[in-house]
């Protein structure tokens, strides 16, 4: 079926960019969390929910039936809204430390944009299960527009809205590093060129594709990079347990290869279906 059936294909593949980012939240939110003795009983609803969100990643990956599954429809919808959420605690924590919204609360104070993540799972996988719901011959479409441009429009703010937030931490660390410009410069232009994909396409294919494929290896790659520097912490890996806590989250960059992997999922879409 799956060679037959391209909307399959790219719903399948969006349930594993959607687990990705899922696996992702988990991580960032367990570590965070913990260091914050999880003093509200609301910080495990998104450890909850990504968990949730990964298993039926999982499932619909593996999936290789058409069709909507109900029970990760409302997985993924739940996800969307927790994320949701979870953005307004942040944002109220950032006001309500002393000085409200200033460089040194957005530093230091809840990521702002860390529940987002879990907004884009909920997202990717939502738009996977629309994406399979279309006939195996029929124009793949998501609420009645081209399936492929609405992914690959979805990605794109997405991978904005993660590059924003790598800025932030990296002007934080002074770009100390050069190699901390990577995710401001290589995740906008794929964002610029998938973008394009969506709308007037001027640029060719192949283009996104090598752009977003350079940006998925980049997600996996900052995690050696986030790994390297907690190892320059005081005590390096043999103090663990603070440097992990207190370094480069390790498990934000795969939020990079997660978008990727979905924007080239809609890449191909497209390809298939000149005008999904």
């Amino acid at each position: 079926m799956w060679p037959r059936h391209p909307a399959l294909k790219a719903g399948r593949r969006l349930n594993r960019a959607a687990g990705i980012l899922a696996a992702a939240v988990l991580a960032d939110s367990a570590i965070e969390h913990y260091r914050g003795s999880f003093h509200n009983r609301a910080m495990v609803a998104p450890l909850i929910s990504s968990s949730l969100s990964l298993l039926a990643s999982m499932h619909g990956t593996s999936d290789k039936n058409g069709g909507a599954h109900a029970a990760r429809d409302t997985i993924y919808v739940v996800a969307g809204v927790t994320g949701l959420v979870g953005t307004c605690f942040h944002v109220f924590n950032i006001g309500k430390r002393p000085g409200g919204v200033s460089w040194l609360n957005l530093f230091y104070g809840a990521p702002i944009a860390a529940p987002a993540a879990l907004s884009l799972s909920g997202i990717l996988g939502y738009l996977a299960e629309r994406s399979r719901a279309n006939e195996p011959y029929e124009r793949p479409t998501i609420l009645g527009l081209p399936a492929g441009r609405v992914i690959a429009a979805m990605t794109a703010i997405g991978l904005c809205a993660t590059v924003a937030e790598a800025g932030l931490f990296h002007f934080r660390g002074a770009y100390h590093d050069k190699a901390m410009f990577l995710p401001v410069s290589v995740p906008p232009l794929a964002a610029v060129i998938l973008a394009d994909a969506a709308g007037p396409r001027w640029l060719p294919r192949g283009l996104a594709r090598l752009w977003l494929s350079i940006t998925a290896w980049l997600g996996f790659a900052g995690v050696g990079f986030h790994a390297y520097g907690v190892g320059r912490n005081m005590g390096g890996w043999r103090n663990w347990r603070q440097n992990v806590l207190n370094g480069p989250p390790l498990p934000a960059p795969p939020s990079f290869a997660g978008l990727a992997l979905a924007g080239l999922a809609a890449v191909d879409l497209m390809a298939e279906h000149p005008d999904a």
